[in-house]
């Protein structure tokens, strides 16, 4: 299929959508509503998904479907107006910046990385570093050792050679942030100013990024955490805008990046595959990733549990932000165990679907 006609299919999709999805309108508290009883939802069985969340240090609960806000519940001393962190669900954040910027002709996904960050930025030898492009940083490909010292380090000392870069993927947090550094000497603007023209000021989002040590980490409430969550449903377009236009790098953002870890897209963690890696290792685990989750469901997972999970199927965001429910670095199994809550709000069925009693056709 030739791209102008793949961008024309996509773009008659995405307008499809925008069509079906609520958006809430920017610099107001407004947003429109579901009541979960029209759902079939029971208010026990959200109780009990509330207080499982509450006893696991949970901080923000929004689940959003069509748009509209079904679900909504703020625990242990957050509100509305207070501000978290994003952790690595930022990365996703990211992700969405580097595709606008390449959609700009700002930068290529292929270009080598030391293009924007010079010569000599890991200890590499020469010939071993230009094999780094973007398109690596994106997909936890750098071939950069992840194992010595420590994972976060952005200096140069820090970045040793391991393997060819493509040929070994490693969840490795080092090589990821200084794409920070590739976006700002491509769009001549820091992070924040990049991020503030392309992407908040249209969909209506607070926060910011801030540096923490290595780590430049973004925060905000959880409102624009669901906002977030819901420009990526609708494939970049806020009601009507396009954010991220480029239709071919949204579809590579959320699908397999490379063979090695087919459970991993541009950052995004990718549900419905055949198998999947965990950080930290280097074995291949059969099955999904999440198993109680819908097939299709992409998610942005970070430290001590703070998620994006966007269901194409069922039009569906949502997110959870709060303190670490486990040690995992990215705690697949907690956020699993919401979607167990999740199935069983239907007062009228134990599918795994929580809408098939209502509307058989999802």
């Amino acid at each position: 299929m030739k791209p102008s006609l793949l961008a024309l299919i996509m773009f008659s999709l995405s307008i499809n959508m925008s069509a079906q999805l609520y958006f809430p309108p920017n610099n107001t508290n407004t947003w429109a509503t579901t009541d979960p009883s029209t759902l079939g939802w029971c208010q026990k069985k959200i109780d009990s998904l509330y207080q499982f969340l509450a006893a696991n240090s949970t901080k923000a609960f929004i689940l959003l479907k069509d748009g509209k806000i079904v679900l909504e519940k703020y625990l242990n001393g957050h509100s509305p107006t207070s501000n978290w962190y994003w952790a690595s669900a930022g990365k996703t954040l990211t992700a969405t910046l580097v595709g606008i910027a390449q959609q700009e002709n700002l930068l290529k996904l292929s270009d080598q990385t030391s293009k924007y960050l010079g010569k000599g930025w890991t200890s590499c030898t020469p010939n071993q570093e230009d094999k780094i492009t973007i398109r690596h940083q994106l997909t936890m490909t750098s071939g950069l050792d992840d194992g010595t010292g420590d994972p976060y380090c952005t200096l140069n000392t820090c970045l040793k050679f391991k393997a060819d870069a493509g040929t070994r993927w490693a969840y490795h947090n080092g090589p990821y942030t200084l794409l920070d550094g590739v976006l700002e000497k491509a769009t001549n603007k820091s992070i924040n100013q990049y991020n503030n023209q392309k992407i908040k000021s249209i969909t209506g989002m607070d926060g910011l990024f801030i540096y923490q040590d290595y780590n430049n980490v973004y925060f905000s409430t959880a409102r624009s955490m669901a906002r977030f969550g819901l420009m990526i449903l609708n494939k970049g377009n806020w009601n009507g805008t396009p954010v991220l236009s480029d239709q071919q790098y949204y579809q590579d953002m959320v699908t397999p990046s490379q063979s090695i870890n087919e459970s991993y897209g541009y950052l995004w963690w990718l549900n419905g595959k055949n198998s999947y890696m965990v950080p930290g290792a280097q074995i291949k685990i059969p099955g999904n990733v999440q198993p109680n989750a819908p097939k299709d469901m992409f998610s942005a997972l970070g430290k001590n549990g703070q998620f994006i999970n966007v269901i194409p199927s069922q039009n569906m965001v949502w997110i959870r932000i709060g303190e670490n429910p486990d040690s995992a670095e990215v705690p697949f199994l907690f956020n699993d165990d919401i979607w167990k809550y999740i199935n069983d709000l239907s007062c009228v069925s134990s599918s795994t679907d929580p809408f098939e009693s209502i509307n058989p056709e999802f």
